[in-house]
């Protein structure tokens, strides 16, 4: 007698790897290399959430992730789509209210547009301790400002799923359970997951990581990493051992995307987003015959 065998992983490649296509280009690659959906960064190259017909743009977006069979999750790491001179700002523990309410405006259009584009996942993050501020009253102010958003993803039916980031507040898993207890442990409310940062500062190995936080991951991005080096890495250039995160993954029953992020190597997109998916179809089978091996049949 043999155990179901757990669901194939659902692959995706991240815009903020392909910045240098057009948006309709960059679909069109990662269907006609065999990729399942697109981690779709909202930023002024690809769907700009600040330009005019949003709407419009959002409908034909979806039209053609629905010819070319892709999946979607909205992401919100732009560089500089709020501010053109500081990356990453203004973010929601920014001093300044106005400044705060423009990044959960941004939450709030990403809400809409994921329930427009049938993404089940909305990405976010805390951002940096800004200068001369107490964690209290910043994990105080991260708590009020995300908590409309995830009544707006709860109402969309779209979970919003925020990404401890090394350097940032909420830089690990002990800070997401820290944010949603605050909350009140919101339903809306899940962790995106990035298996480059487990390696980086988690106590616990990356496929130990992935199973503790299964109850709450919405989803994942995925590259490879070195021990205590926030750099995102092509795989095979970091110490990262894939098929037991994968194997982690299916085992878990994760159904979301699961979204390779090389956010600084789009001169060399087209041939990373080949070789990656090549490297984690490998590394799948490797993870499936391990677990056969290792006494999944019985």
């Amino acid at each position: 007698m043999s155990r179901p065998t757990p669901e194939a992983l659902r692959f995706a490649y991240g815009t903020n790897g392909l910045t240098d296509l057009r948006l309709t280009d960059a679909l069109a690659l990662l269907a006609d290399l065999g990729y399942d959906g697109v981690s779709l960064t909202l930023d002024h190259m690809h769907l700009d959430p600040l330009a005019p017909d949003l709407a419009s743009r959002t409908r034909r977006v979806a039209r053609d992730l629905g010819r070319l069979g892709l999946g979607v999750a909205i992401e919100t790491g732009a560089r500089y789509v709020l501010d053109a001179r500081r990356k990453h700002h203004p973010t929601l523990l920014d001093p300044d209210p106005e400044a705060r309410g423009a990044r959960v405006d941004l939450l709030l259009t990403a809400v809409r547009v994921a329930a427009d584009l049938g993404a089940p996942a909305v990405h976010c993050f805390s951002g940096v301790l800004p200068p001369g501020e107490s964690e209290r009253t910043a994990w105080r102010r991260l708590a009020d400002a995300i908590g409309p958003v995830a009544d707006a993803a709860g109402a969309a039916g779209v979970a919003l799923a925020i990404e401890p980031e090394p350097g940032h507040l909420l830089s690990d898993l002990a800070g997401f359970h820290r944010l949603r207890t605050a909350l009140g442990d919101p339903a809306a409310l899940g962790l995106t997951l990035d298996i480059g940062h487990c390696q980086c500062l988690e106590p616990a190995p990356p496929a130990e990581c992935v199973r503790a936080a299964a109850p709450w991951v919405r989803h994942v991005q995925i590259e490879d990493m070195r021990r205590g080096v926030h750099e995102h890495l092509p795989f095979g250039d970091g110490e990262i051992d894939f098929p037991p995160v994968l194997e982690a993954l299916r085992a878990t029953g994760y159904r979301g995307l699961v979204g390779v992020e090389l956010p600084r190597h789009s001169h060399a997109g087209p041939e990373l987003a080949r070789t990656s998916l090549r490297f984690l179809k490998d590394a799948e089978r490797l993870a499936e015959r391990a677990a056969i091996e290792g006494g999944v049949r019985c």
